[in-house]
């Protein structure tokens, strides 16, 4: 870790001409709660004990920075009004920035957070289109979750004064209680206070907000971001995004990407592509020439000459799916030809085909 005055000077040459609003990625009506989220996912995703990336660090410092001063009401007021420059002189130069890490630590609870029991990941099977598989493409999605109730923080008291040191246990969370063995003999056993539930503390009143549940039902917005040639089944995590609870760090929602089965489109296997093309009984003889559309929209040119036998398979090289973190490389694109009969033959049809084969006839005796 970089001592604290290196951090400083870090900051003094990125907080240039910056907006606050947009590196947390929030509206300017953003509420606190929403700051407070924005900065719990991005700090999380830029920490420099996590993200070895080149410019991590460098963002990672401007997110705590932006979060230091729109969690600030004081701050968050003269920066909205008067800019970076009517910030910078109420703070006498920039001589009281927090150090990042500081901040981290203190919404995270220090080194409490790294040592809190872990809460329950979901799985989510999320089905996605071929086409988002093939281009790239951000998907928007919604979660219900239970998060730490905004207004009690996962106390579940009305207010700080209503949380009192449980009187049966005096604060140790259990109690000793002694059972008869035998006659005269007795064993001394320690167990759970059943006043405060093992907590030492009782609530005199709870929280209207969430009835002293501590935590309320959210919905919470995500963006899935598909990466081209995504491989089937694979999971995109989203760390600390589950379930939230007084007591725990939350887990992690996981979501398995997966190509919605769809009838008479595309098929994929791994990076090659499947596509069935109907042609009539002329084409399949004469040949032909068509143009099919590519899940991105471009043209692929179909072509054939002479004879198509039914079930022929054509591979049409580099117009397979992308290769996964290989964008400039692609599998093969694989036609089977379905060739249909025709219902009726006409007599002017019949006739053609009769003079078509009388001659190939006449050619094979010569």
């Amino acid at each position: 870790m970089l001592p604290s005055f290196l951090f400083a000077l870090t900051w003094v040459v990125l907080v240039a001409a910056s907006d606050y609003y947009k590196i947390l990625d929030v509206h300017k009506s953003a509420s606190d709660k929403d700051i407070r989220a924005a900065y719990k996912r991005l700090s999380k995703k830029w920490h420099p004990d996590k993200n070895k990336s080149a410019g991590a660090e460098d963002k990672f410092v401007e997110i705590a920075r932006a979060y230091e001063v729109l969690s600030d009401s004081q701050k968050r007021q003269i920066y909205d009004r008067h800019g970076e420059e009517g910030l910078k002189a109420h703070e006498g130069g920039q001589q009281h920035q927090a150090n990042p890490f500081d901040i981290f630590q203190s919404f995270f609870g220090g080194h409490h957070h790294h040592q809190a029991r872990r809460g329950p990941s979901s799985l989510t099977e999320f089905e996605v289109n071929l086409s988002d598989v093939y281009a790239g493409g951000s998907i928007d999605f919604m979660v219900n979750k239970k998060i730490l109730c905004d207004h009690c923080r996962g106390s579940g008291a009305a207010s700080d004064g209503d949380i009192h040191t449980c009187t049966s246990c005096n604060g140790q969370g259990v109690k000793l209680v002694k059972q008869q063995i035998f006659p005269g003999m007795f064993a001394q056993s320690q167990v759970t206070c059943n006043e405060c539930g093992g907590r030492g503390k009782v609530i005199k009143r709870r929280c209207p907000h969430c009835q002293g549940n501590k935590v309320v039902d959210h919905t919470a917005h995500y963006s899935l971001e598909v990466d081209p040639g995504m491989p089937e089944g694979h999971e995109v995590v989203f760390e600390g995004e589950a379930d939230e609870g007084p007591d725990w760090e939350p887990g992690d929602i996981v979501l398995r990407v997966r190509t919605k089965k769809e009838k008479g489109g595309f098929r994929r296997k791994e990076t090659s592509l499947y596509w069935k093309e109907t042609i009539g009984v002329d084409e399949a003889l004469l040949g032909f020439e068509r143009n099919l559309t590519h899940l991105d929209g471009h043209i692929v040119p179909i072509v054939r000459k002479g004879v198509t036998q039914p079930g022929y398979v054509q591979t049409i090289k580099g117009q397979g799916m992308p290769v996964f973190n290989r964008p400039d490389q692609f599998g093969d694109l694989f036609v089977e030809y379905n060739v249909v009969l025709p219902i009726e033959v006409s007599p002017q049809m019949r006739r053609k085909l009769s003079e078509a084969f009388q001659s190939s006839s006449g050619h094979d005796e010569l």
